[in-house]
């Protein structure tokens, strides 16, 4: 027979004490200020409980590549310049590469050296010669591919949960996915199309001095000009485009950006008051000192907001966001522009909105049918073993509060599959009971005394439940690691039950029995 039912019986007791400390943040709606000191995790609710926005996003890495290539060829362009290696023409090609046009090949060692000493990322071939030069193509080897993919995906990541934030929503759930997808779910959300805007904004913020000699003439764009514009829609709804010609070269980015704020002029008008690191502040002074007169335009995503005259060089490192700005579409932008860009943009390839009326009937339904599952169970257990039914439902009853204070303990989310696999658990857990109860009865009816019996039938039973509790317990591992969403969800609650389970229905229950038999001395027990 089991020995140390009073230390057995403590630790069970710290058990319980422990579970009931973390489901009091859940049930509680103001703690105590001494509180801090203990944890404060509440049972999170997924979407389909508490209502709110579920997303699927991809990055456009083809986009940001493009970019990249875009950008790794101005940077080779200015270290050839520097080198004085002589070429004709850079320009990007449609293998995710760079082709450059030597001008003789005596000038291919020099550029071999600087590839491998700047470019180690990209592959070297020498090409065709033409009237122009020798071709030399560079491509990025696949290795960099994926580590730069991975590096955008990580990076929008954690973007758009700055942007989330700060946008204000509660217990946000966000997590990358393969194939270079972002799963968002936002629970209760009120506002999701406000969301949206905020997320997939790309925030990509270039100031751009206008090319005042040929804005007169859009229909002949220059080499190394663009041509953009700035969008306005009227009390009316109706939308004007006015195009701007502008220097294809970006004077200066949003990534110097420091600090953003809304506020408004003297005849309130909401304007983003940029604040501007060390670096960008020198560039930003030096812009403006040797523009004066000039206009420099303000683009962000490719629209432009603003083209206001350099008065006088801007020192301090502060500029502005002029528009038509409402209180909240001001604030949207601060959001985007303070949480910085996205290094590319985003597709949205999934969207759902669950409302919080379908979540509390979700809520109210599935506590339903665990109260009546649960009943159900209960007058079983008591009708038929009578105390010793008392005594599985006082595990059972255990058991839920462990499965409760597992999901708080572990940040999970509860989900109506979650739910589902907490009745799931309950089951299971009677299933234990009956198996050790049932033998217990065998070993009875063969002449044995209660004692032995119960040594005998705990002995005998645990080993079945160990096999059927490790079994599920693989299958639920299984599906957290290769499930998404609702399956996680059931996975989670069920490998909490699982290990609450094995608890209570055999080493609670037999400390019960154990002080019963031993202690007090019981010859007999209804079983």
């Amino acid at each position: 027979m089991s020995k140390n039912i009073g230390l057995r019986s403590a630790i069970f007791a710290v058990l319980i004490i422990v579970a009931l400390v973390y489901l009091v943040p859940t049930f509680s709606k103001e703690l105590p200020a001494w509180w801090k000191f203990l944890p404060a995790e509440k049972i999170k609710l997924g979407l389909d409980l508490q209502g709110g926005m579920h997303l699927v996003l991809e990055v456009d890495v083809d986009k940001a590549l493009e970019a990249e290539l875009e950008r790794i060829a101005e940077d080779i362009k200015e270290d050839m310049r520097n080198e004085k290696i002589r070429h004709t023409d850079i320009s990007r090609n449609s293998a995710n590469g760079i082709d450059i046009t030597l001008l003789s090949e005596q000038e291919f060692a020099s550029f071999e050296a600087l590839k491998n000493a700047m470019y180690p990322d990209y592959d070297m071939v020498k090409g065709e010669k033409t009237e122009e030069g020798l071709v030399v193509h560079m491509k990025m080897t696949e290795a960099a591919i994926q580590d730069m993919q991975d590096s955008w995906t990580e990076q929008a990541l954690e973007t758009i949960r700055n942007r989330i934030d700060q946008f204000g929503v509660n217990e946000p759930d966000i997590s990358t996915q393969q194939d270079n997808r972002i799963l968002i779910q936002l629970p209760g959300i009120k506002d999701p199309d406000r969301a949206i805007n905020l997320i997939g904004q790309t925030a990509q913020l270039e100031f751009k001095l206008v090319d005042e000699e040929n804005s007169g003439d859009m229909e002949n764009v220059p080499a190394g000009d663009e041509i953009l514009y700035h969008t306005a829609t009227d009390s009316k709804g109706r939308t004007a485009k006015t195009p701007y010609m502008l220097k294809k070269q970006t004077a200066l980015t949003g990534s110097h950006i420091t600090n953003a704020q809304v506020k408004q002029d003297e005849y309130g008008a909401y304007y983003i008051n940029l604040t501007l690191d060390k670096k960008g502040a020198r560039i930003f002074e030096s812009l403006t000192g040797a523009n004066v007169g000039k206009r420099l335009a303000i683009v962000l995503d490719n629209n432009v907001y603003s083209a206001p005259v350099i008065q006088d060089k801007i020192s301090g490192g502060d500029a502005a966001i002029t528009g038509t700005f409402t209180l909240d579409e001001a604030n949207d932008l601060r959001i985007v522009l303070k949480a910085g860009a996205l290094p590319a943009p985003i597709k949205i390839l999934e969207q759902r909105t669950v409302g919080p009326s379908l979540g509390q009937d979700s809520i109210s339904q599935g506590i339903n049918a665990m109260i009546l599952g649960g009943a159900l169970v209960i007058l079983f257990m008591i009708i038929y073993y009578g105390l010793s039914g008392f005594i599985a439902v006082f595990a059972l009853v255990l058991n839920t509060l462990i499965i409760m204070a597992g999901l708080a303990f572990f940040g999970a989310t509860l989900t109506l599959p979650g739910l589902a696999g907490m009745v799931l658990s309950i089951g299971m857990a009677v299933d234990a009971n009956v198996l050790i109860y049932e033998r217990i009865r065998e070993e009875m009816r063969a002449g044995k005394t209660l004692r032995t019996a119960v040594e005998a039938g705990y002995d005998k039973a645990t080993i079945t439940i160990f096999d059927s509790n490790l079994t599920t317990l693989i299958t639920a591992l299984i599906l957290f690691q290769f499930g998404t969403g609702p399956v996680k969800g059931f996975a989670v609650t069920l490998t909490i039950g699982i290990i609450a389970n094995f608890i209570t229905a055999v080493y609670v229950t037999r400390v019960i029995f154990d002080y019963l038999v031993v202690e007090l001395n019981w010859k007999k027990i209804s079983i």
